[in-house]
């Protein structure tokens, strides 16, 4: 990647209709696709040290009780879900986005997060009781700009209108709550599957 598509993700989040437009139609898929792997990246690798190195005074989690993989998961899941529920609904609402687009739009949505977080996971460590006002502002701050990209990118991947646009993403919302419950119910059917067949086991072995 030259030094002008690494600085393409600081030009969309500030100019996010041009940007989100030549992301669509100027830019080879191939190189949004890296680059939106490259941003998920470093999402996750904020999601874990943030989780891990984050001051005592914002940080709630036990470190006993840590689990990176689970905090990847955290982020990868939800991007998987949202961007395979939004596809499934705007395929049947004439949405002229393709999968990879949604993700790939969803992704450098994610952007703002890792740029002001990020700086806050060492400052966090240094900062008073009353000083932690302005993390979770900034905090705040960062999702609220996402959410907005996320909605810029969704309405100029699919040319919906605005609230066109706005319905997809509370239905979309609502299909993630579904896979999310289907998922759940898959995975503890597969569960009561393997203790069956444990209990069967054993008992096979302590009859013989």
């Amino acid at each position: 990647m030259n030094r002008e598509l690494l600085k393409y993700p600081f030009y969309l989040i500030m100019h996010p209709y041009n940007g989100y437009w030549d992301l669509k139609y100027e830019h080879s898929r191939k190189t949004n696709l890296k680059l939106s792997l490259v941003i998920l990246g470093l999402m996750v690798v904020t999601k874990v040290l943030s989780s891990q190195y984050s001051g005592f005074l914002v940080n709630f989690y036990n470190p006993n009780e840590f689990n990176s993989l689970m905090e990847i998961l955290y982020v990868i899941v939800p991007v998987l879900f949202w961007s395979v529920a939004n596809w499934s609904l705007t395929t049947l609402m004439d949405g002229e986005g393709k999968f990879v687009e949604i993700f790939t739009s969803t992704c450098f949505a994610l952007f703002p997060m890792v740029i002001i977080n990020f700086p806050w996971i060492w400052l966090s460590n240094v900062i008073s009781m009353q000083e932690t006002t302005f993390y979770y502002y900034s905090s705040s701050f960062a999702i609220l700009w996402s959410l907005y990209l996320l909605f810029v990118g969704n309405m100029t991947v699919h040319q919906f209108t605005p609230s066109k646009t706005i319905g997809t993403i509370l239905l979309s919302l609502v299909a993630m709550g579904f896979m999310a419950f289907l998922c759940l119910l898959f995975f503890s059917l597969i569960q009561q599957i393997v203790s069956f067949i444990s209990v069967i086991y054993q008992e096979i072995v302590m009859r013989n």
